[in-house]
């Protein structure tokens, strides 16, 4: 029986954005739009900021998501 990666529980969508090989990149346009729609829904505009990289924006996005009951 062959590993299945989509089906591995420690796969790239549960790691932490910390441990990201690319973390230090620039947030992706992607993030960029999804981070500024949460931050208005959330009323927390200062939580956007455009020189965020992919582990930064993601941690915001995340913590947006919670405080706005997403997940």
């Amino acid at each position: 029986m062959s590993h299945n990666p989509k089906a591995d529980a420690s796969s790239n969508t549960q790691k932490n954005p910390d441990d990201w090989v690319s973390g230090d990149e620039p947030m992706t346009g992607a993030q960029r739009s999804y981070l500024k729609t949460l931050s208005e829904q959330a009323h927390q505009p200062d939580v956007y900021a455009e020189d965020l990289t992919k582990a930064d924006a993601s941690k915001r996005i995340d913590e947006l998501k919670q405080a706005l009951d997403l997940e």
